[in-house]
């Protein structure tokens, strides 16, 4: 059966459970319990003896089998009541105090947190007073996150003004908020009310948000599997060939794709597939010397001249009185900044384009 992380470890995290209640259970009888094979359940139980309460070692899950049944010769110990050391207390009150002040979390949310951290400053005694002197502040993206969260609990429907790095522009849309998940990022899944279809949002990219009195109506949609990732191309998507050098490896690694290649000098063919090419051409601007997009011509010639007007851009700015050397900003800057490419071909970069089929 196929499974992933989250499946397996919620199915371990239950199995926990079942054997503390059932000493010596059979082997074939567990499997069927919980509709795996026998020899995923080995699996697990490979892994349960690296468990336990705590990161430190000494309190691990002591769980073994004969081949037939399986033993666990220590639950009481690890049922003791867990005891938390001061950098985890420390770590949970910071956490805890931080999380409170976040805009948007609802009240009662919030006053149970700050119950459940005041009886955790008790017990932490001297702990909770170093942990006083630290302190966490959440980027903006932690208030947007605040504000979907409580729209999704209370079925209310969202204004967001919103960055779409594919048409380089700020949209104004309504959405009906579904769901919060993260891969890499943090991504809101919601029916979007300006394109009327399913989109999803990656927090970061939220400029304004808003929640509004209109109550969140999304059609009934399938949820999409998430465990292998955000991105899925599919066959009928078009075809895009990069070449990178060594230094652009990691587009294959990043993206997923139909082939690579391994060309002379460490360099790779890859051959990919996107719903959105035209996306490819402001990303193209950043690998630089590292890359280049073979085809279609068409894109190619698109970014050569994205590059040939940011150059243009750069000797503009250059030219206006007290402009400091583009040769500064340059060296200064944490990229490169785009750069010619050779005929026939142009730099290619991807590092923002998790992108998946109905993303904005």
């Amino acid at each position: 059966m196929a499974t992933n992380a989250i499946d397996q470890t919620r199915r371990m995290l239950s199995l926990v459970t079942y054997l503390r209640e059932r000493p010596g259970a059979r082997i074939g009888d567990v499997a069927r319990a919980f509709g795996i094979t026998e020899d995923e359940l080995i699996s697990d139980l490979d892994v349960l003896p690296m468990c336990g309460t705590s990161f430190r070692g000494g309190d691990l899950l002591d769980i073994d089998t004969d081949g037939e049944r399986i033993w666990w010769h220590n639950p009481d110990d690890v049922a003791e009541p867990l005891r938390l050391a001061a950098d985890e207390a420390t770590a949970l009150l910071v956490a805890a105090r931080a999380v409170a002040t976040l805009p948007g979390l609802r009240e009662s949310d919030r006053d149970a947190l700050v119950r459940a951290t005041a009886k955790l400053e008790a017990a932490a005694g001297e702990v909770a007073g170093a942990s006083s002197r630290l302190s966490v502040t959440f980027e903006s993206e932690g208030g947007v996150f605040a504000d979907v969260d409580r729209a999704i609990s209370e079925r209310r429907r969202l204004w967001l003004r919103y960055y779409s790095p594919a048409r380089d522009e700020l949209t104004e849309r309504e959405v009906d908020p579904i769901r919060l998940f993260a891969v890499g990022h943090t991504y809101m899944e919601g029916w979007c009310r300006l394109s009327e279809a399913r989109r999803t949002f990656r927090l970061d990219r939220v400029a304004e948000i808003r929640l509004l009195d209109e109550p969140s109506a999304p059609p009934e949609i399938e949820v999409r599997d998430l465990s292998e990732g955000l991105v899925h191309p599919s066959a009928d998507d078009p075809e895009v060939v990069v070449e990178v050098g060594p230094a652009g490896r990691w587009v294959a690694e990043y993206y997923p794709h139909d082939s690579a290649e391994e060309l002379a000098g460490g360099g790779l063919r890859i051959t990919l597939r996107t719903p959105s090419p035209s996306s490819l051409r402001r990303l193209a601007l950043r690998l630089g010397r590292d890359g280049r997009i073979v085809s279609p011509v068409e894109l190619a010639e698109s970014a050569r001249s994205a590059a040939r007007e940011a150059l243009a851009a750069y000797a503009e700015a250059a030219a206006a009185p007290g402009s400091p050397d583009p040769a500064d900003i340059i060296a200064d800057s944490p990229d490169p900044g785009p750069v010619p490419a050779p005929p026939g071909a142009v730099a290619a970069d991807g590092r923002t384009h998790r992108t998946d089929r109905g993303q904005e």
